[in-house]
């Protein structure tokens, strides 16, 4: 599968969203990736609908929305009709996670799905057929800057094996603690969409998308 990197703009200065996305996309990077949280499903509050609506214009980057959030089916087709590309939603937070796959089928989105670090990948084997990416959480989501849990590379590693033997193509995303020093691991894992949030928008955009882009050749 294709790698592409993925900037998060929860890590953004929202001061200057407009300009840092541009930045980032200027330099190549292929993906933007939204962290949707609704202070329930995790602890924080991030940002909705009307900012990925007001951002839609300055960039044809495929938009990947991350529902942080519970009963994501509420606003599966808000966030399709307001620019969502990829929505990925957790196993966790979802009461019928095959209903809610063939809702952002039919709104017309690729669908994700998401596994916090201590969730087992056998507990999304049944829907792999149906999605198109898993993400796989390399910290406790909720909040920015967190180090990379090694243990959830196995995941990855593991969740490669099984498509491979599945005869299944399908994204495998990596979310949280990935910078220049931790994206070695985390490709050789098998991940080919890679989130980064600090490692992109802390300092030089350019240089930071570069740097990583780098890694991934």
């Amino acid at each position: 599968m294709e790698k592409c990197l993925a900037p998060s703009i929860l890590a953004a200065d929202f001061g200057n969203l407009k300009m840092q996305i541009e930045a980032a996309d200027e330099a190549g990077a292929g993906y933007i990736h939204f962290d949707v949280m609704d202070g329930l499903y995790v602890p924080s509050i991030s940002f909705g609908l009307p900012v990925l609506k007001s951002i839609r214009g300055i960039t044809d980057k495929l938009f990947d929305v991350h529902l942080m959030i519970v009963d994501p089916e509420r606003y599966i087709k808000d966030f399709a009709e307001a620019g969502a590309d990829i929505i990925t939603v957790h196993a966790e937070a979802c009461k019928h996670l095959d209903a809610t796959i063939d809702l952002i089928k039919e709104c017309g989105a690729m669908a994700g799905v998401a596994l916090n670090p201590a969730t087992p990948i056998e507990e999304i084997t049944h829907v792999l057929d149906k999605v198109d990416m898993v993400l796989i959480m390399t910290v406790n989501p909720g909040f920015g800057g967190q180090k990379l849990i090694p243990y959830t590379l196995k995941k990855v590693s593991d969740l490669s094996k099984l498509c491979e033997e599945k005869g299944l193509k399908l994204d495998i995303e990596v979310d949280g603690g990935i910078n220049t020093d931790t994206i070695d691991a985390a490709l050789e894992a098998g991940a080919n969409v890679i989130v980064a949030g600090s490692a992109v928008f802390k300092g030089d955009i350019r240089a930071n998308v570069e740097a990583l882009l780098e890694k991934m050749k």
